[in-house]
């Protein structure tokens, strides 16, 4: 291939009819009748995530939860101590997906008023598998996952370190749950809503969708500003997660209309979703393209693709993420034939052109 220089696609114009800014800690803004944001801190890059509380007239039904921290279960108790009560319990929480910002506050919720967990089945039974390596040394696995990609001492020191960590970010679940199914359509304030699943950023992620309030509630499977992390982990090295992505994009800009309200997780509200739905797609060919580019030059390691992939250095605490995104990109060129993958004598896995 030339050298010549693969442009970023140009990002779209979204409209955001509540503004740019999310809802103070603790104040509720309502969207449609019955349908209200919250937005929850986080301690990290992304300050804070997007909740929702439903008034189902005989109940209330919380979808995502936030982190367990102390400011965010103080939310929910002094927001549910005025409205949920033995005549109008919480019913249920409904968790679009198993990462700690959505679902670590849910066990604690259906726990302490008798709520039942709603979502889908391998979100339920990861999230479990994932908790239960809390207290575990890090497996030869996951150190040799990640020795083949290229890491060096001190980043597998901290990895055995950190190992176990997802854990303390999730209160314990409740032992059973009720499960969502692509397709499924349940009644949630008054109106019809219909499940939508994706895979790619988790296994079976649940977003809900009325078509009479042409709204989405769309979990991390469509933010407007984000890209959503689309990795491979230790536990299945030659999975393909960017194909699943690609083809949840696809499925959401087919089952979608084009004015639909999108209610993200991070971000803020948005209509446009069909703009940024191929924004997304097309920036993913052009990271591919840009990585064939970069293998035209010969071979490298998965570590060595982070200037390629996002044009910058990586810091030390997201080394993990952008080693499972870079593994995400190049597991599929290989599926699609145009690389292949070999061990050096020291175990690291070099990538080439086909």
């Amino acid at each position: 291939m030339d050298g010549t220089e693969i442009s970023k696609p140009k990002r779209p114009r979204l409209e955001y009819p509540y503004g740019q800014s999310p809802p103070a800690p603790g104040e509720v803004k309502e969207i449609a009748p019955g349908l209200f944001w919250l937005a929850m801190p986080l301690h990290f890059s992304l300050k804070f995530i997007n909740v929702w509380l439903v008034d189902d007239g005989d109940g209330w039904t919380i979808i995502d939860t936030g982190i367990p921290y102390d400011e965010t279960r103080d939310v929910w108790r002094n927001l549910l101590a005025d409205r949920v009560s033995e005549q109008k319990p919480l019913k249920r929480v409904i968790v679009t997906h198993m990462h700690p910002d959505h679902i670590g506050t849910a066990g604690w919720l259906c726990h302490k008023w008798g709520a039942e967990l709603w979502m889908t089945r391998l979100e339920y039974t990861t999230c479990r598998m994932l908790v239960s390596d809390t207290g575990r040394s890090a497996p030869k696995a996951g150190l040799d996952f990640y020795l083949r990609a290229g890491w060096n001492k001190a980043q597998l020191d901290q990895y055995k370190e950190k190992f176990g960590g997802f854990g303390r970010g999730v209160m314990p679940l409740p032992d059973s749950f009720r499960r969502l199914v692509d397709g499924d359509t349940f009644e949630m304030a008054g109106e019809v809503w219909e499940v939508v699943t994706g895979s790619g950023h988790s296994p079976e992620h649940a977003c809900l969708y009325s078509p009479s309030l042409n709204i989405l509630i769309s979990g991390d499977q469509l933010l407007p500003r984000i890209s959503s992390n689309v990795s491979v982990h230790p536990t299945e090295p030659a999975a393909n997660p960017l194909l699943d992505w690609l083809e949840s994009c696809e499925k959401l800009k087919q089952h979608l209309p084009e004015d639909v309200l999108v209610l993200p997780a991070h971000n803020e509200p948005f209509i446009g979703a069909h703009k940024r739905l191929q924004h997304l797609i097309d920036g993913h060919h052009v990271a591919l393209e840009r990585l064939i580019q970069r293998l035209g030059r010969g071979e490298m390691k998965a570590v060595d693709s982070f200037t390629t992939l996002f044009g910058r250095a990586i810091a030390d605490d997201e080394v993990g993420m952008a080693t499972g995104e870079a593994l995400a990109h190049l597991n599929y060129l290989i599926y699609r034939g145009d690389v292949s993958v070999a061990r050096n004598e020291t175990g690291i896995d070099l990538y080439s052109l086909n």
